[in-house]
């Protein structure tokens, strides 16, 4: 479902958050709603890009999220990190049951591929913390993903990104391929 009927309504929606654009800068935004496809904004500092972003985030009433690229920025630290704390406490908590779980084990190998098989109680989406391109991907509601300063980042993460924005979606290696919901 696209958001604008015209390059023009882009133009007056822009305008009412304050931001003054032209059809050179609504005709790229409609076509990325259109076709409903990445919009990538390049220029010098200073001129405005970040708040093409913004200000499409609030003519929307769409939340917006933001990655700020940075040199050494890699994909664990854009897409989802693990709560090893949580999962350390549920461990404790849980010690009894385990316990109970590997008292048929008479060797360590044996418990060890008895935890194994356990493995997705504990790397499963309760124990996953979202970084900001996963957080955009699983939103049950459209967003704005403004992804800050790319061109600072390495080659190997903008192939990632590239990769993440043609298809919405991300592979979790525990869990599987996750699809955006949009």
């Amino acid at each position: 479902m696209t958001a604008f009927s015209s390059v023009q309504h882009v133009i007056e929606l822009f305008d009412r958050q304050g931001y003054i654009c032209g059809p050179e800068v609504a005709t790229p935004v409609y076509l990325m709603d259109r076709l409903e496809k990445p919009l990538l904004v390049e220029g010098p500092p200073g001129v405005g890009k970040t708040e093409i972003a913004k200000t499409l985030s609030k003519s929307l009433s769409r939340r917006l999220i933001r990655l700020q690229c940075y040199e050494g920025l890699d994909e664990s630290k854009a897409l989802y990190e693990w709560e090893y704390t949580k999962q350390l406490l549920y461990t404790q908590m849980l010690k009894d049951r385990i316990g109970g779980l590997l008292e048929g084990a008479r060797t360590l190998s044996e418990a060890v591929e008895l935890l194994d098989r356990q493995d997705s109680a504990f790397f499963s989406q309760h124990f996953l913390l979202p970084r900001p391109l996963l957080e955009a991907i699983l939103s049950p509601e459209p967003v704005v993903l403004l992804i800050d300063e790319v061109d600072r980042s390495d080659d190997e993460f903008e192939s990632f990104l590239l990769e993440v924005l043609s298809d919405f979606q991300v592979s979790i290696p525990e869990l599987g391929t996750l699809r955006s919901a949009q």
